[in-house]
This record gives C-alpha cells, structure tokens and sequence, in this order.
C-alpha cells in the first residue's frame, strides 16, 4: 500500500533533532500510512536510526513536528507514545536478559491491568519458538531467537506501528531471510512498518515506499523497487 493509497498514520515535517549539542536531523519529512511498510536506508552516520528514535521520543527536540494518528506526539515521552500505538525494537539491548521468554512478553504488557492472552496467543502463533522456549532465560537464545522475542514483546500491545532499528543485524545470513518474512507477515496482518535497515537491497524489494538519508537530510523517496532501480541510489548508497 502506498501513502496515497490509505490514510497517513505517521507524519514527521521539518525535524531538527539530535544527542545534546549535537544536530543529527536537518528538516527531515516522513510518511507511514495505515498498514504501510516503509525502510528507511542509507550510510553509516546519516541519521536512520536517530529518525526512529525522534518518533518514540529518545532524543533531543530541535524544531519541526512529529504527529501520529493525527494527534501530535512531539516531545512526548516514551511511556506516553506507547499508550498511543506504536511499538519500537532498539537494534541492541532489546531483551531483559535475565528474563525468561515468557516475562519478556509479560513485560511489553506492563501497561496493561491484566494479561492479553490473547494477544501472547497471537505472538506464540507467529512465532512458535517462543512457546517452545516460553520458559527459557532470554539472555542464552541465539541472535534471531532474541530478534523475535523482541518483536513478539512490541506486538504484545497490538501496535498500529512498529518501529524496527536494523532487526536483521548480527544475524547468521540464513537467518536473515527469515526475519524479513516474518516481518512481511506482521505488516499483512495490518501493523505498519517503519524499518532501518543495513540490508538496502533486500529491505528495499520488500517494502512499499523507502527513504534514503544522507548526512542527516531526506536524499530520495519513492517505491522500493523504484529506489532500486534508481542508477544514482545504486551508485552512491546500494553498492552499484
């Protein structure tokens, strides 16, 4: 689904943002509309992930806007944009390690009075490993089985957006292929996608719309597949 084809879910005009002193984001524009799935690419140091971290409120506000379902959440803090609908999974640190699965997927409903079953269902059905391993310490699984863990704990909220910082970092490459199908999967059951991604070429197949930033500035947007067959975006960000 592109921007035009559904209602936009996520709106970021003109964001300044940054760490302290220090300016990352130079009037940066995004878009994720309802059920959309967008990835944001480009080199080392160009801002993606401080652009996901600016939506879930972890950085330092410098001017622009940020609105989400039509309700504008900048400079709101975490614990206030979750309770609006949207998930974020952190490229590391993204477990309680001393945790077991199981407390894990407790801990992504700690906002709730009472225990979605239905929703920890819905997770184990998505991924089965999690029930397998329900009762496993998170902090001796592999890379992917924390990988999913994380993305189970987010969607233990049933977030109308999920925010994604390099999920396929660090993985084994046979894992890799996995973990976008699964990501495909939750976005064809309705969640919203806003991924950074290492992978350009591969996130870039799969998604609908991508951006890619340099130096901290919006360089190009458009569909996926005509990023990738952009000669320019080729040359300069995907390797040739």
């Amino acid at each position: 689904m592109s921007a035009a084809d559904g209602d936009e879910l996520l709106v970021v005009r003109d964001l300044d943002a940054g760490y302290g002193d220090l300016q990352i984001l130079n009037s940066v524009d995004m878009d994720v509309a309802d059920e959309e799935y967008v990835t944001i690419v480009g080199p080392n140091g160009a801002g993606k992930s401080t652009v996901m971290k600016s939506v879930f409120g972890l950085t330092t506000y410098m001017g622009g806007e940020i609105t989400f379902d039509g309700a504008d959440i900048t400079e709101r803090p975490p614990e206030e944009i979750i309770h609006e609908g949207i998930g974020y999974v952190p490229q590391s640190d993204n477990v309680f390690a001393s945790l077991s699965v199981r407390e894990n997927l407790e801990m992504g409903a700690y906002i709730l009075d009472d225990m979605p079953e239905d929703r920890l269902a819905e997770v184990f059905e998505r991924f089965p490993v999690l029930e397998e391993r329900q009762g496993q310490t998170a902090g001796t699984m592999s890379g992917g089985q924390r990988q999913m863990l994380a993305m189970g704990r987010a969607l233990m909220l049933d977030p109308d957006l999920l925010l994604l910082d390099e999920p396929s970092a660090g993985l084994a490459p046979d894992l890799v292929d996995e973990m976008f199908d699964r990501i495909d999967e939750i976005n064809d059951a309705g969640t919203s996608i806003l991924m950074v991604e290492q992978n350009a070429k591969e996130a870039l197949r799969r998604c609908d719309r991508g951006y890619v930033l340099a130096n901290g500035q919006n360089r190009f947007e458009g569909d996926g597949r005509t990023l990738l067959d952009d000669e320019e975006v080729r040359q300069q960000f995907l390797g040739g």
